[in-house]
This record gives structure tokens, sequence and C-alpha cells, in this order.
């Protein structure tokens, strides 16, 4: 008896944490392009059957993918990040809009310039939401910091 009721807690507990866990993997690199010049390569890997939205989505809709950089001096940034992948646009009835998204995955890649030589690192965060076709969740803020060498 005491191991079944075990048994079924530890099952629960395992769903539940599967459950809560958020569907994007993120990871982060750089990539030397020019003397001086780097790429910033934020990447979500996005489990089916969700997706994440564009940067360009509208924001009175599902949210955008919001990506903020910590200023450094040495460091200036070339326009806005570009989105690399398969980008989706539809219109979604829930919010009356046409929306863009990715399924799979995605790069959201920043050009910097540096200011001299030194070595330096870029930091920010990002902000997303991801949904399926019977939910929609915030996904938690994530912090990265990637090393310019």
């Amino acid at each position: 008896m005491m191991k079944s009721t075990i048994l079924t807690l530890a099952g629960l507990f395992c769903c539940a944490l599967s459950f809560a866990q958020d569907p994007v993997k993120w990871t982060f690199a750089s990539k030397k392009v020019a003397d001086g010049a780097y790429e910033v390569l934020l990447s979500a890997q996005v489990a089916k059957p969700w997706h994440i939205y564009s940067q360009s989505s509208p924001a009175d809709a599902a949210r955008p993918t919001t990506i903020t950089f910590k200023k450094n001096p040495l460091l200036t940034l070339q326009g806005v990040p570009k989105e690399n992948g398969k980008m989706i646009s539809k219109f979604e009835e829930n919010f009356g809009k046409t929306v863009k998204f990715y399924e799979d995955k995605v790069s959201f890649v920043q050009v910097v310039k540096m200011r001299g030589s030194a070595k330096t690192t870029i930091a920010g965060n990002i902000e997303y939401m991801v949904c399926n076709d019977h939910e929609c969740r915030l996904g938690d803020p994530v912090d990265f910091t990637v090393a310019l060498q």
C-alpha cells in the first residue's frame, strides 16, 4: 500500500513537472563576421505543438517576442534583430488579427560592432509568448550573456 502511494505521488509529481516545463529551449552564440563585427545568435527550439511569436506580431494580439540588450559602451547595435526561420502569418479568430509566428525553431540575429579590440560580452533579456491550439503561456523571461571573441 505504501509503495503504491509513493509511486502514484511520484508519477503525479513527474507529470506536473513536465506540464510546467517551458516548451521553448534557448541557446546563445556569437560569430565573428568581419573585423570588429559579430552576429549574436539567440536561438529558440520550440516543442511541438507550440509556436512562438515574431517580433513583428501585433502587440494587441499575441505578445510579440521582445529582445532588450543591456547598454555596453564597447558595442554598437546595428539595426534590430533579424529573424531566421519559417515565419507563418495566420489570421487567429481568438485575437481577431493576423499574427506572425514560428514553429519548431527560429533564430534572432543581432549584428554588433565593437568600439575597440577589448574582449567583451553582450547581455540582455528575452520576453515571449507561446501558444498551441488550446492555450497560450507567457514564457519565463530569459536573461542571456554572450561572449564576443
